[in-house]
């Protein structure tokens, strides 16, 4: 289970959230919601330890992160709201090159059928710079399909998608909740997913 107590995120003079209470056990979903510059990203940011909280605390199968974080780490899976792909690689090499910088290395066949699943069949070897936003959102994605990560934290993981992906997507994150995985996630898109849910505005 991942537990935030009293989170809160300052940046410069602005408070943009105080007093942020959550639970993710297996098998659940949280979608945070809020408007534009209500810190969805930060919190998100914080969750996954890229960012520090100004007050507050985390812990993960109750115990603080600090002193798990290696194990944290390792079940974790953050996916930012820029696709984060690199143009002059491939959409094969692009997955299997975060893989090895997360030092989990991806078999070719493993990224191939993630890739055709996520919708790139016949794009795996084409030059990134060549595939549309929606394109380079999949590859992004297939990361999804690689990994034994327990919780998923997704900024924004539907942006740039067309209604097929869209309804694809939420198959996987349904999958992913059955299997007693934890989803965080943010997005300005109604989506409906499966298993036991729940939603958490954000207000100053």
């Amino acid at each position: 289970m991942l537990q935030a107590h009293g989170l809160a995120c300052v940046r410069g003079d602005r408070r943009l959230f105080s007093g942020v209470d959550l639970a993710v056990a297996p098998g659940q979903w949280l979608q945070v919601e809020g408007a534009n510059g209500a810190g969805k990203t930060s919190l998100l940011r914080i969750l996954a330890g890229l960012s520090p909280a100004a007050e507050g605390h985390i812990e993960w199968e109750g115990r603080p992160v600090a002193e798990v974080r290696d194990d944290f780490h390792a079940r974790l899976l953050y996916l930012g709201h820029a696709p984060a792909i690199k143009d002059d690689l491939s959409a094969l090499e692009n997955l299997q090159t975060a893989a090895a910088v997360g030092g989990r290395p991806l078999d070719e066949a493993t990224a191939l059928a993630a890739l055709r699943r996520i919708g790139l069949k016949g794009r795996e070897d084409l030059p990134s710079r060549v595939l549309s936003q929606g394109q380079k959102r999949r590859v992004a994605l297939a990361r999804l399909l690689c990994g034994q990560a327990r919780l998923w934290i997704l900024d924004e993981p539907f942006v740039a998608l067309d209604v097929g992906a869209v309804d694809m997507l939420c198959g996987i994150l349904d999958e992913h909740i059955g299997r007693g995985g934890m989803l965080i996630f943010t997005s300005h898109q109604a989506v409906q997913l499966q298993g036991n849910g729940a939603r958490l505005e954000l207000t100053r």
